[in-house]
């Protein structure tokens, strides 16, 4: 095998090993798919025609339109605590020790981590995107449009997810992993325009809200699939706010993983 060969091997022996432990234990994938959907039709369903009056003053204002774009990246939120806590059990189970004693790629058991927990959080974006289109969800993108999109939620994906496995790595127990990514899986996405447009909220909330990076991914989604009004910057801001998650994510896990051990 060649110098590339090797790692590329690796890595995908790692990403089988964590889409095993994912299939054995589905507890936590589940759990990350059903959040996202059981929101979708409580707001969707129950309480869409509510917020669709309110919201849009009694126009042709779709609230399952709004609340879609929103929805996606609660999913890309609730997939964070799969990631955060298998790479603290791996830590605290002492398989890691066992890893670094072998001759593998050492970047491959993160990588692998990352890559496998982004393939369950892609599938449920996509059956996200199948309840909302059952319940109304009707985008009006252009092909060019959704395949913006869809590289913005991937991208989101693996910025979060390399935070996530780095936050799990600073754990000292799989349970404390749980609860350190709770900022991220829970406050972020309900601070944010999900539910109700920046406008609408109060001043020192609405601070937070507009400079958290939840908004400018949600406002970007909603101009993309259905071409609502968006300030210009807000496309690059998303993208700039993925790239410095993932940066400090992934050099953060790797500082994590190598500590204590020979350069």
């Amino acid at each position: 095998m060649s110098t590339v060969t090797y790692p590329m091997a690796d890595t995908a022996t790692m990403l089988r090993r964590n889409l095993r432990h994912a299939l054995r234990y589905p507890g936590l994938s589940l759990g990350a798919l059903g959040m996202p959907v059981v929101i979708l039709l409580l707001f969707g369903l129950v309480f869409g025609d509510t917020f669709s009056a309110g919201l849009g003053g009694g126009g042709d204002f779709d609230y399952i339109d709004f609340l879609t774009p929103g929805i996606l990246l609660m999913s890309i939120a609730s997939g964070t605590m799969s990631p955060a806590v298998a790479a603290c059990t791996d830590m605290t189970e002492g398989i890691v020790a066992r890893f670094r004693t072998m001759a593998i790629f050492r970047p491959a058991v993160l990588t692998g981590h990352v890559i496998g927990a982004s393939i369950l959080t892609i599938v449920s974006l996509v059956a996200v995107v199948g309840f909302a289109l059952l319940l109304g969800f009707r985008p009006n993108a252009s092909f060019g449009d959704w395949l913006l999109a869809s590289g913005l939620l991937v991208a989101l994906t693996v910025a979060f997810t390399w935070f996530a496995v780095a936050l799990g790595l600073t754990s000292k127990t799989p349970e404390g992993a749980s609860n350190v990514v709770l900022p991220i899986s829970f406050l972020l996405p309900f601070l944010s325009t999900t539910f109700i447009p920046l406008e609408s909220m109060p001043s020192g909330i609405r601070w937070f809200v507009e400079y958290q990076p939840f908004t400018a991914v949600i406002d970007t989604l909603r101009h993309l699939l259905l071409g609502t009004p968006m300030d210009s910057g807000n496309g690059w801001l998303a993208l700039a706010w993925c790239a410095a998650i993932a940066v400090v994510g992934y050099f953060w896990a790797q500082k994590s993983y190598n500590k204590g051990t020979a350069a």
